[in-house]
């Protein structure tokens, strides 16, 4: 994986994929933002300081702001010489390490665990495989959204990962009007517009659970447009109280821009839990797939 030196030369880079988790209440999502506190801006600075130049992180899902993770996935690439700098002076030897004899990235995630705030955590760090792309490689992303309709609220350990909700839920309604939106379809209606960018969505997964006070919805997709997630789940509490009728939700697939008919469900109950990406030798392939842009004639020859 070759790069272009600033002396016209050819540097070698290596690429390590990171496994990551964090609780998003303190961060203004994941992209860096230079006047914001951001996950990928806490991250980036741990790692530059660890590898003494500006390293920057490509994600699996940019999460926006107040979103949690369990489950995320990122890639950097670092020049090989400066890989020796992720071990202890004590067992570095520049050569090997660099030549990947010292695959080990433990060292690593131990002094970012240092470096770090303890609201993100680099749960661990390994050499990526060839045609590893965290976000273009990726098969599928899984997240959750908690809620609990208990009337005292939420427990105050999972205050910031769980959403009140005052007013009871029908789920059979709210599984009913999910079943309307699996599929490939053009999720308009549920994503922030951005210019340029698709809205079409193999939605794979939309369930939801209860045990007692606690709902949980378990939400999948290839990939998830700006606020995909929390306007689903926003739609479906309508259906839920009553509001709407499931069927409304394949009106909503309909529409070409987003809906004012629901409210985007908060931040704090959704968490990313999973990313998954294919075998190693079908990483490079899956980059393909993924950069096709899709259309609406993709749906309707579904």
């Amino acid at each position: 994986m070759p790069a272009i030196a600033s002396d016209g030369g050819h540097v070698s880079l290596v690429r390590l994929r990171l496994d990551i988790a964090y609780d998003g209440t303190g961060f203004a999502g994941w992209a860096t933002q230079s006047d914001q506190r951001t996950v990928a801006g806490t991250i980036e600075d741990a790692l530059s300081t660890v590898f003494r130049m500006p390293i920057i992180t490509r994600v699996a899902g940019r999460t926006d702001t107040g979103v949690h993770a369990t489950g995320q996935v990122a890639h950097v690439d670092v020049p090989a010489d400066a890989i020796p700098r992720a071990y202890p002076r004590a067992v570095r030897d520049e050569r090997s390490v660099a030549a990947g004899a010292a695959p080990e990235f433990r060292p690593l995630v131990r002094r970012l665990a240092r470096l770090l705030p303890e609201d993100v955590r680099v749960r661990d760090v390994i050499r990526a495989p060839a045609g590893f792309d965290a976000r273009f490689s990726a098969l599928r992303r899984h997240y959750r959204y908690r809620l609990s309709t208990a009337a005292f609220g939420v427990e105050p350990h999972e205050a910031s990962f769980v959403t009140p909700w005052p007013r009871p839920l029908d789920i059979e309604a709210m599984q009913a009007g999910s079943r309307e939106l699996q599929g490939l379809n053009d999720f308009a209606a549920f994503c922030r517009p951005r210019e340029g960018a698709t809205t079409i969505r193999d939605l794979q997964r939309l369930e939801w659970e209860r045990l007692g006070d606690s709902i949980t919805a378990h939400v999948t997709a290839d990939a998830f447009c700006w606020s995909m997630v929390r306007s689903l789940v926003g739609a479906l509490l309508a259906v839920g109280e009553g509001r709407r009728e499931p069927r409304w939700c394949a009106e909503l697939l309909t529409s070409s821009k987003r809906s004012s008919d629901f409210s985007t469900a908060p931040a704090r109950g959704l968490t990313l839990v999973g990313v998954d990406y294919p075998p190693d030798d079908e990483l490079e392939a899956r980059i393909k797939v993924t950069r096709e842009m899709r259309s609406v004639d993709d749906v309707e020859r579904s």
